[in-house]
C-alpha cells in the first residue's frame, strides 16, 4: 500500500526516484484508477515539476518525520 496525500482537491503519490513500476505506468498511461479511503477513484496522472510543491507534498506525507526533508518526486492525480 502506498501512502497518499490529499491536497487542494488532488491526490499525490511520491517517492525518491521514478524507477518504480507503478510510477512509470502512471506516467505512460495517465488515466489511472486508485483506491483511496476505501473508495475507487478515476483520474489523470502527471509528474509534478514544481519543486516547492514536491517539498510541500513530502512534508504533508511525513508530518513531523525527518524523512519529510528528503528530496522526492511526485505524481499528481486530478480526479474526474
Amino acid at each position: 500500500m502506498l501512502r497518499a496525500v490529499n491536497h487542494n482537491g488532488k491526490i499525490y503519490f511520491s517517492r525518491h526516484r521514478p524507477d518504480g513500476d507503478w510510477f512509470q505506468n502512471a506516467l505512460a498511461n495517465p488515466l489511472v484508477k486508485i483506491q483511496y479511503n476505501d473508495n475507487i477513484l478515476i483520474g489523470n496522472a502527471k509528474l509534478v515539476t514544481d519543486e516547492k510543491l514536491n517539498e510541500e507534498i513530502s512534508f504533508l506525507k511525513y508530518p513531523g518525520e525527518e524523512r519529510a526533508k528528503e528530496k522526492r518526486i511526485a505524481i499528481e492525480i486530478t480526479l474526474e
